[in-house]
């Protein structure tokens, strides 16, 4: 089954088709149509019953008669059969729609980019395929707020590589700002991806982000736990009281994480180990447990 690092991205890219054709033209200066961006079928039939389906099509121009078709795919490893199938995705899309067609490959690191960069050779002379590759440390840090809000699913790609970096508070800064103008059931996986993988002291910044901005972008669950752990802190009228009720929030909003996480990978807790997650107000047992949930093989290993 593919992993969340598999289709997280790809979420981004269907969500925004925008993105694929931006990346080209930044990354590997490429002269991309500006023209209508929409999505395309993602299945190739050939003659015989095998089924051909790549990751994400992204149309330029009129979809019926389109300036160029991208390829999209999430490889996390080097793959041998990719380079038969990849030279078969742009074949047929390009006969099916009469228009150039570019490859574009996003990996998880630069070794696993280097290996599926290596160019094919179909074995016709001369039709030699030369994917274009990039990994998430190719992806430029997004610091300008308003370049996040044009594109939230760079903003996002960007907080993923870079939010751990020199210039991590500016670029999750920039996340959060595209994730303003993002639908609130998008910016909720959003927000939970990029947060269970960033670093703990990045992770810690983004919350501090969170709690401190004026930004309304947060994801329904901590947006109600920060309202509830300002509302206890006024009740009480005392700033201890605040500070209790922020600590609350923040650990409810923990506990919620891992919980998407967990959901995420397919792995159910029982309603004990349920009521043990939400129960929990320890902030540092609740980060050990997200940061377990991502590579977790069962619930159980959450609690080792």
């Amino acid at each position: 089954m593919p992993s969340i690092e598999h289709e997280m991205p790809l979420e981004m890219v269907r969500n925004r088709p925008a993105l694929a054709p931006e990346l080209l033209r930044t990354l590997f200066d490429l002269e991309i149509p500006d023209a209508e961006v929409s999505l395309g079928s993602e299945t190739y039939n050939d003659c015989d019953p095998t089924e051909f389906r790549c990751d994400a099509t992204i149309m330029m121009g009129d979809p019926v008669k389109p300036d160029l078709g991208i390829i999209f795919e999430v490889q996390m490893k080097p793959s041998k059969r990719k380079t038969y199938t990849w030279p078969a995705y742009m074949a047929t899309l390009r006969a099916r729609k009469e228009c150039p067609v570019t490859l574009l490959v996003l990996c998880p690191d630069r070794a696993t980019a280097a290996r599926c960069a290596e160019w094919i050779d179909t074995g016709h002379p001369g039709w030699v395929l030369k994917p274009l590759v990039m990994s998430l440390a190719d992806v430029p840090p997004v610091t300008d707020p308003g370049k996040a809000r044009e594109m939230p699913e760079l903003a996002a790609l960007s907080a993923l590589a870079q939010g751990g970096g020199p210039q991590g508070r500016p670029v999750l800064e920039a996340f959060c700002a595209g994730l303003e103008v993002t639908a609130s059931d998008v910016k909720a996986k959003y927000y939970d991806y990029i947060a269970s993988h960033l670093p703990r002291a990045a992770r810690k910044i983004l919350e501090d982000i969170v709690a401190t901005s004026t930004y309304q972008f947060q994801t329904e669950f901590l947006r109600e736990s920060q309202a509830k752990g300002m509302a206890e802190g006024r009740i009480e009228g005392k700033a201890e009281g605040l500070a209790e009720g922020m600590a609350k929030g923040k650990a409810e909003a923990l506990a919620e994480a891992v919980l998407r996480v967990l959901s995420r990978r397919d792995l159910v807790p029982s309603e004990e180990q349920r009521g043990r997650i939400t129960s929990c107000t320890d902030l540092e047992l609740l980060e050990v447990w997200l940061d377990r949930a991502i590579t977790a093989e069962s619930v159980e290993e959450l609690f080792a």
